[in-house]
């Protein structure tokens, strides 16, 4: 048993992916209320209206984080419940719930994380242009003041974005994700566009902190989804197709963030191709505030090969199927690219602390008569990223905590309900929670693991 002292283990969801309630309390519309009502764009047309119903379950689903033992929960806030329509003042009725939130989460004795951003633009912003606009990163930054004015007596733990690679690329290039547009330009604007929003929060974020006293316990960071880009092979080709990978995928956003500048082969080539990043003077500046924590989103890594250049001289790498096992989402599964992944980033970008803030799978799960899941394939999979990550602290990499994904069955995006990632099972017709063979093997090792930390004292 490795002994890992000050090290957090928890739990994480998203606001639209569970809440439900989309009407109510003066909750505006989102982007993904209005791209779910869109035909064709939601596996059978699920949409997140009612989701888990943890809008009026909360109590419930914090009582399952406790008698899991989690010491952290990090959970999302609807921007469209807190700022209706992303400008003017807070809204008190859906503050209220996130006040009952988190007051409940330190009645238990559960830490609350929050993330500002987990992808619910109200929709009345991306109709003035959305993230490809500039002005909607002023707007991330008035609504990171309210929420941290309402929230920051008690939260210590903050989030600016997650995964705006999801955002700017699945929104904006792709359209597998709300807004559901199809523009590469626009694209790389709200590439850029997150991560001036996510250095005017944390800005923001720190100055209420120190006007009030709390910047000693403040811990405020960025959580992206980072993924090993393997060669193929040493060829030229496919060395220079992965590094193009990593670069658009993962150095994209380390490098402004953490060195304060863009890696220069990316940025270059995306003016080529006509698709330049709108910097202006001090942007670079704002974009690198220092940040305490960085989280990292981890649930693959890809091998890379050259293949012809895609529409318009896009690159289009090709990503190979190796002999690993697969998860429902047809993602492989390859837990020690985790700790090479962890080892890279402490030594390539020193200074925040690491934290996993979201590690999991969906499998295909079958329930018995009571709703109980034996999901021996997601205990697994949760058993090794956990050994990586902590093989990844025994080795230097300052790695603070664990974060599983997801602490419920919930909407999961473009596949509507027919992925599940939780650890509780959710009945979707009863909306009854069942904590799966996962939950209990995180709960076991997460007592194991805090019992051997405490039995040397360090904790």
């Amino acid at each position: 048993m490795t002994q890992h002292a000050n090290f957090l283990w928890g739990a994480a969801t998203s606001s639209y992916q569970i809440e439900g309630a989309v009407n109510e309390d003066g909750r505006t519309p989102s982007i993904w209320d209005t791209f779910c009502a869109t035909p064709g764009t939601v596996t059978d047309g699920d949409t997140g209206a009612v989701a888990c119903d943890h809008y009026h379950r909360m109590p419930e689903d914090v009582a399952i984080m406790a008698e899991l033992g989690l010491d952290v929960y990090r959970f999302s806030l609807a921007w469209p419940r807190v700022q209706p329509d992303g400008t003017g003042a807070g809204n008190p009725a859906g503050i209220a719930f996130y006040d009952r939130l988190v007051d409940e989460l330190l009645a238990k004795g559960i830490r609350p994380w929050v993330t500002l951003y987990h992808w619910d633009l109200p929709q009345a912003l991306e109709d003035a242009g959305g993230w490809p606009s500039r002005d909607v990163a002023y707007r991330f930054a008035d609504y990171a003041a309210i929420a941290y004015e309402a929230l920051g007596d008690r939260v210590s733990q903050w989030t600016t974005l997650n995964e705006p690679w999801c955002s700017a690329v699945l929104g904006y290039m792709t359209g597998r994700h709300a807004p559901g547009r199809q523009d590469a330009r626009a694209a790389t604007a709200a590439v850029h566009h997150l991560l001036l929003g996510h250095g005017l929060a944390v800005r923001t974020i720190r100055d209420l902190a120190a006007a009030n006293g709390r910047s000693d316990a403040l811990e405020v960071g960025i959580t992206l989804n980072l993924a090993p880009k393997l060669p193929a092979s040493d060829s030229p080709a496919d060395l220079a197709a992965a590094h193009w990978e990593d670069g658009f995928a993962n150095r994209l956003y380390l490098d402004p963030l953490l060195r304060g500048e863009y890696p220069a082969d990316v940025a270059d080539r995306l003016g080529e191709l006509g698709c330049p990043l709108p910097v202006q003077d001090g942007d670079l500046e704002t974009i690198a505030q220092p940040v305490d924590v960085v989280g990292v989103n981890y649930y693959s890594s890809q091998m890379v090969a050259a293949a012809p250049t895609g529409q318009n001289g896009w690159p289009a790498p090709a990503t190979l199927r190796r002999d690993v096992p697969r998860t429902a989402m047809d993602w492989e599964v390859t837990p020690g690219a985790l700790t090479d992944l962890l080892t890279r980033l402490d030594r390539e970008y020193p200074g925040p602390a690491w934290y996993i803030t979201e590690n999991g799978a969906a499998y295909a799960d079958t329930a018995d008569e009571t709703g109980y899941v034996d999901d021996a394939e997601r205990a697994e999979y949760l058993r090794e990223h956990i050994d990586a990550t902590l093989e990844a602290r025994d080795l230097g990499v300052n790695v603070r905590g664990y974060f599983a994904w997801s602490l419920l069955d919930n909407f999961e995006w473009s596949f509507g309900y027919d992925r599940r990632f939780g650890i509780v099972r959710v009945d979707y017709d009863t909306l009854e929670r069942t904590p799966k063979r996962s939950a209990r093997y995180y709960a076991e090792r997460v007592a194991a693991e805090k019992k051997a930390a405490a039995e040397t004292g360090r904790l």
